[in-house]
């Protein structure tokens, strides 16, 4: 039996309409991390795709929501209630317009910062006491414009620094899963 488990939520929209979107980087990133690290996203569990394999020696879960952003928690608490897993060895990966983009930002809980789908899992878990990986996707957008902004997709610029940090991302998830959310932050918070 493994005792040793994560969970990895990428948080993001379902839809082809939605892909490569800015909302959607935190499905991109848990994509490339199963990619690179040979776990299948195939299963249906709930309102989620989901996929584990291990990692090291750490059993680890993969989950995309399938219930819009602003409903996310209702996927993550349903997943939770069929494998409970420690709040500390969850990491919810989230678009955030307030770093320039590519930007990461990891932290242990906090605020959900007017981020939908961080305010409804922590709606759905009573508590904001779980690690984000933050993901910049900048904030170049008029005033009243920031849902078609979250919405759009990169420019070809913008796409290239995303693509590279998203790397840097899956690095990071791979630190917090071998050593802890510490070194990860210590690592990759720059």
């Amino acid at each position: 039996m493994v005792n040793n488990q994560r969970l990895i939520v990428g948080l993001g929209n379902p839809g082809k309409e939605y892909e490569k979107t800015r909302h959607n980087v935190g499905f991109d990133i848990v994509e490339a991390f199963a990619k690179i690290n040979g776990v299948s996203l195939s299963k249906r569990s709930g309102r989620a795709i989901t996929g584990d394999g291990m990692v090291g020696e750490t059993r680890v879960h993969l989950m995309l929501p399938q219930t819009f952003m602003n409903l996310s928690g209702e996927a993550v608490a349903a997943f939770l209630r069929q494998k409970p897993i420690e709040l500390a060895d969850i990491i919810v990966i989230s678009d955030d317009i307030h770093l320039p983009t590519g930007k990461i930002r990891i932290r242990p809980g906090g605020s959900d910062g007017g981020h939908n789908g961080l305010k409804s899992i922590s709606a759905h878990l009573k508590t904001k006491e779980y690690a984000r990986l933050r993901f910049g996707v900048g904030e170049e957008f008029p005033g009243g414009k920031q849902i078609d902004y979250v919405l759009s997709r990169f420019s070809v610029a913008d796409r290239k620094i995303v693509d590279e940090n998203i790397e840097r991302a899956v690095a990071a998830l791979e630190c917090w899963i071998s050593d802890d959310l510490e070194r990860a932050m210590n690592r990759f918070n720059g």
